[in-house]
């Protein structure tokens, strides 16, 4: 992990290339993201799914990943 210090350090650097970026690739950076986001979102259902079954032994995968893309049109809309 990180120090502060070079977390700060790092967006700078970021920030001084993305200024420099085209628009094109500014987008294919943005979509790039958002797809990292969501799959981290998609891996946390995942690991909470499986506690949930060792705990119950009731909750398949596929249920938790319905139930978190049921979630997120909620929040989106």
């Amino acid at each position: 992990m990180k120090t502060e210090q070079e977390r700060s350090e790092l967006i700078k650097a970021i920030n001084v290339l993305l200024n420099q970026a085209y628009d094109s690739t500014l987008d294919e950076i943005y979509a790039l993201l958002q797809k990292i986001e969501e799959e981290e979102e998609e891996l946390k259902a995942y690991e909470q799914a499986k506690k949930d079954a060792d705990f119950d032994g009731s909750v398949s995968w596929s249920e938790a990943k319905k139930e978190l893309q049921t979630e997120v049109k909620k929040e989106v809309a």
